[in-house]
């Protein structure tokens, strides 16, 4: 019976399906993202392949940096709406949306255009990347803000819009 749980066990953490958790919320990564684990200031990075026609991939990055830290959510909205530029140099517009997921308060922002990146003295000296998109969350847990931002082409993050909702959808609380 130990080698029957072992091996569930094991064939689980190989497809991806177990909860990962930061700030007392936890979720699960849809099947397919290759999960880079923790790094830095995040609490994981998935990365997803390119969709056909695409040169470069996604990434999905799901940060928490503690207790009151990482700014507010409207911040944080206006930072990552302030990476795009729209038709002719203008802002970029976005969607934004508020919802409940499992007793968490979630904000939503769907962005598109020239993505300029994090900003910074590195990425003034460089171009943006023309018809990028960024699909992003904010997650209020108990024990924090958890940020999650996907970005990427703007084909290859169409392609995995269902996955990255089902990743929102899989937050709730740590029982």
């Amino acid at each position: 019976m130990r080698k029957l749980m072992l091996l569930i066990s094991l064939c689980l953490c190989s497809i991806g399906v177990l909860a990962e958790s930061a700030a007392g919320v936890r979720w699960t990564a849809p099947a397919g993202w290759t999960n880079e684990g923790a790094r830095p200031m995040r609490a994981a990075t998935y990365l997803i392949g390119p969709s056909s026609g695409d040169k470069a991939g996604a990434e999905c990055a799901v940060y928490f940096f503690g207790a009151g830290q990482g700014g507010s959510v409207e911040a944080n909205v206006d930072r990552w709406k302030g990476q795009f530029k729209g038709p002719g140099g203008k802002p970029a517009t976005a969607k934004l949306a508020k919802r409940t997921v499992h007793g968490l308060t979630v904000t939503t922002i769907d962005a598109s255009g020239e993505y300029s990146g994090m900003g910074g003295p590195i990425a003034a000296a460089s171009q943006g990347v023309a018809d990028y998109r960024l699909m992003g969350a904010i997650v209020e847990g108990p024990g924090g803000n958890v940020f999650v931002k996907f970005t990427g082409p703007a084909k290859t993050i169409a392609a995995n819009q269902q996955k990255f909702e089902q990743l929102v959808a899989s937050f709730q609380p740590n029982k």
